[in-house]
């Protein structure tokens, strides 16, 4: 008579030993050059992001020499303070780079809000300035050329201003639909010189200059500001990059924290796929943080992301761990139940593998008896990465063996996994007879020969445990 029995093992307080014994996250932050390779990786992107600052401003200082006399210094000062506050943010972040923080951010946010209150007082100076020269227009009605000329100065100003912003600055992104009002007060502004309405044609032009000049502060401020978050945004996804890289492998820790010597944790393998899959995730999210389209909330959305994947791989690293844990376990099942059965019931076991050669996959070991009798072992997780492992014992019996038999036989193997202290379920009967077709698999040599198979498999297997 043949049976198929079912022995479901209880691992997990093992599992929770194991743990807790292997800290299998500890050292994913504290790679070797690590921070230096970020660091590297994060100054090319800073190089790169304020080049194309100093180029803009470098063709900003072209159209400033441009202006009148009268707005010429004034611009002048404003992108003194702009390029300032540039440098020093690119000395900052290259200085910090690999290591940004939030307390750096922080000063980095407080000093442009400083910058901000230097350039607010320098507005109110500017509408001062504007509203004395507006008083003097009145007297200059006497010399309608010298007034008509004031007017024609400030409109010149300001449409120099607002080629400055629609050629070197993205106002669409951060002020969309501002710019072309604007432009359409100077054409009023133009109107009204035209028709010999100098004071209303002056005040125009020159509400209309300086408001395109806050405009121009604005923008650039902002566009700072997303430098700023698209380095911290882009250090964080190299960080994450790199740890991916430097975890691909890992040592295999021992029950005493310990490395075990001549032995590796392939991650990569271990993960089926996981750790893959977070490399593109960390690759797209980079991808975007590196694209000057991208703005500062979604940067920051960005750098926030990298905290999620940076515990994402520390729990990939750690199932790839259990897996290579759970495959030698169900090896050490199959030697227990090995020695059980060749106690009780006089049982060799002949040969062992895993499902398609594959240690991630079901184990399975033959034993036979001198009568000619046969069982086949199948052992695998209860369900993925869950810490149960269940047996299932395939007898092939050429004599007569009662249900009585079977029964004790499978009692035996459990009471066997007990005295070793596992959890062991009570033996329940599976429907069907057992499968023949594994009972001719197991020990067949396989395509590529068996010693492929074989270094395949002590490739990602830890050894006995």
């Amino acid at each position: 008579m043949s049976g198929r029995k079912r022995i479901q093992v209880d691992e997990s307080e093992w599992y929770r030993m194991q743990r807790k014994a292997q800290k299998l996250k500890e050292v994913l932050s504290t790679l070797p050059g690590l921070i230096d390779d970020v660091r590297a990786q994060t100054r090319a992107d800073i190089d790169r992001t304020f080049a194309a600052v100093e180029e803009r401003r470098r063709r900003q200082d072209q159209v400033i020499q441009n202006l009148s006399a009268q707005t010429r210094q004034l611009e002048a000062d404003t992108s003194r303070r702009l390029q300032e506050q540039a440098r020093e943010l690119r000395g900052a972040l290259d200085e910090t780079a690999g290591r940004i923080r939030a307390e750096t951010r922080q000063r980095l946010a407080e000093h442009q809000e400083a910058v901000l209150r230097e350039i607010s007082a320098e507005r109110t100076e500017r509408r001062a300035e504007m509203a004395r020269l507006s008083e003097g227009i009145e007297k200059q009605e006497e010399d309608r050329a010298q007034a008509e000329q004031t007017v024609r100065s400030w409109l010149a100003d300001g449409r120099t201003m607002a080629a400055l912003i629609a050629e070197t600055l993205p106002h669409e992104r951060y002020a969309p639909g501002e710019l072309d009002p604007l432009t359409s007060r100077l054409t009023t502004a133009e109107n009204n010189a035209a028709a010999g309405r100098f004071d209303a044609g002056l005040a125009v032009a020159q509400e209309a200059y300086h408001s395109l000049s806050e405009l121009r502060v604005d923008i650039e401020q902002r566009e700072l500001e997303r430098c700023s978050a698209q380095t911290a945004a882009v250090e964080a996804l190299v960080r994450i990059e790199k740890l991916i890289e430097g975890n691909k492998e890992r040592p295999v820790i021992g029950p005493d924290g310990a490395a075990l010597p001549g032995y590796k944790l392939d991650v990569v393998y271990w993960a089926d796929g996981e750790l893959d899959e977070l490399r593109e995730t960390t690759a797209q999210a980079l991808s975007r943080a590196r694209d000057d389209r991208s703005d500062a909330d979604e940067l920051r959305g960005l750098r926030e992301q990298a905290t999620g994947l940076e515990s994402a791989l520390e729990d990939v690293v750690e199932r790839a761990g259990m897996r290579q844990l759970a495959s030698q376990i169900r090896v050490n099942l199959a030697d227990a139940v090995a020695h059980t059965l060749g106690d009780y019931a006089y049982y060799d076991l002949v040969d062992g593998e895993y499902q398609d050669a594959d240690p991630r996959g079901a184990y399975y070991a033959k034993l036979r008896h001198d009568n000619g009798n046969e069982i086949v072992l199948d052992i695998s997780q209860a369900q993925r990465d869950s810490g149960e492992c269940v047996i299932r014992v395939h007898s092939y019996d050429y004599d007569t063996t009662s249900e009585a038999d079977l029964a004790a036989r499978a009692r035996a193997i459990g009471e066997g996994l007990e005295t070793q202290g596992h959890q062991v379920s009570a033996p329940v009967s599976e429907k069907g007879v057992p499968d023949e077709d594994l009972r001719r698999r197991v020990g067949q040599p396989r395509a590529g020969g068996p010693e492929s198979a074989s270094e395949s498999a002590s490739e990602s297997r830890p050894g006995t445990a």
